[in-house]
């Protein structure tokens, strides 16, 4: 629409003649309001090709209907859930969907049925077959977690293990639905630097670990959100190592896993299928701006030592600082926290490793 002013500006100042001075200013505000609408149409994202929708792709899962008209989309592992004794929701990582729960993927099976163990992974918004949230915060996403709860009637009280971005997102469940959860795990939770409880000093030394890449991207996601999509769409300058699938943001241990791994590209293609802006990039938006809570300043969710909250973290993580996970770990003493060492952020794919994870959460 600006282009087309900028076009009707100047055939009107052909017609009408004016002294070479006025020419000059005239043709120099036609070309500023030009670039100022080709440059608001390179930040603007397209709009997401949501599922279901005219020429969106389909829906080939089971969805739920959300408080506010959105779909979100699950899958079941682990024993029927009527009968389960344990009932978990699993909250997947940047750039992951529901069929990437590495929890229920390699859990032992005696082990699921030993323990009656039900888990449901879901896609969060925007990824995969649920419908994006222009509006996602972290206080959303623990609602969505507990609307899926009551939608797949898993009771009063239920278990969610989150990994990576999933993991900070259990922050969000601790805030606002504590009284929902039997026990939690985080699983190399993403840190926000700007969390106000961090040592300026700490949470910048942290910061700095990042490649130089890293440290813009997160920048760009806590000061100026609305530059998100051209600032990693742009293929002038590096972006961002995760979005990019650097190898050099990977830990030796995190490049064996790699290597084993079998791609699966209709997975790959799963999880973007909406489009990247209301996915991987708003990811990014909602986990480093400003949080309308502080994580280091809650409660204890069980007073009462009826349960646990977990946080696992690896002390070779060069995606995720280990000494902000540190530093949560001494500031609330009620989390019990364990860290691995030569493991880096990929660990709970580690195949021994889940079975650990859950028993130490379900059987304290």
């Amino acid at each position: 629409m600006l282009i087309k002013i900028s076009a009707i500006l100047l055939v009107g100042f052909l017609v009408f003649p004016l002294s070479y001075k006025e020419m000059l200013i005239k043709i120099s505000a036609i070309l500023l309001v030009g670039f100022l609408a080709l440059a608001y149409e390179a930040i603007q994202p397209p709009p997401p090709r949501t599922c279901g929708s005219p020429g969106g792709p389909p829906i080939t899962g089971p969805r739920i209907k959300l408080r506010d008209g959105r779909h979100l989309a699950y899958k079941e592992h682990g024993v029927p859930r009527e009968v389960a004794n344990k009932k978990i929701v699993f909250i997947h990582a940047f750039g992951s969907c529901k069929h990437d729960a590495v929890i229920a993927l390699n859990l032992p099976q005696g082990l699921v049925e030993e323990l009656g163990i039900y888990i449901v992974s879901f896609d969060r918004q925007g990824y995969g077959e649920s419908d994006p949230d222009p509006h996602r915060t972290a206080k959303s996403i623990a609602l969505d977690v507990e609307e899926l709860a009551d939608n797949l009637g898993l009771g009063p009280k239920f278990y969610v293990i989150g990994y990576s971005m999933g993991g900070q997102s259990v922050w969000g469940c601790l805030k606002y639905i504590p009284h929902r959860l039997a026990g939690a795990t985080l699983l190399a939770p993403v840190v926000n630097y700007w969390w106000p409880s961090f040592p300026s000093n700490l949470s910048t030394m942290a910061y700095k670990l990042q490649p130089k890449q890293d440290q813009w991207a997160v920048r760009v996601f806590h000061y100026l959100p609305w530059l998100t999509y051209w600032w990693l769409s742009q293929k002038w300058f590096p972006t961002s190592s995760v979005v990019e699938n650097n190898p050099a943001v990977f830990s030796p241990q995190d490049l064996q896993i790699i290597s084993k791994m079998v791609p699966n590209s209709d997975i790959q293609s799963y999880v973007r299928q909406q489009g990247v802006s209301e996915s991987i990039f708003r990811d990014g938006i909602v986990g480093f701006r400003t949080w309308e809570f502080d994580p280091l300043d809650l409660d204890n969710p069980f007073p009462n030592n009826e349960s646990q909250v977990h946080l696992w973290h690896g002390d070779d993580d060069r995606l995720v600082p280990v000494i902000l996970q540190r530093y949560i770990a001494q500031t609330l003493p009620w989390i019990q926290y364990h860290e691995l060492k030569g493991a880096g952020h990929l660990f709970p794919h580690i195949q021994e490793l889940p079975a650990d994870i859950i028993k130490t959460q379900l059987l304290g």
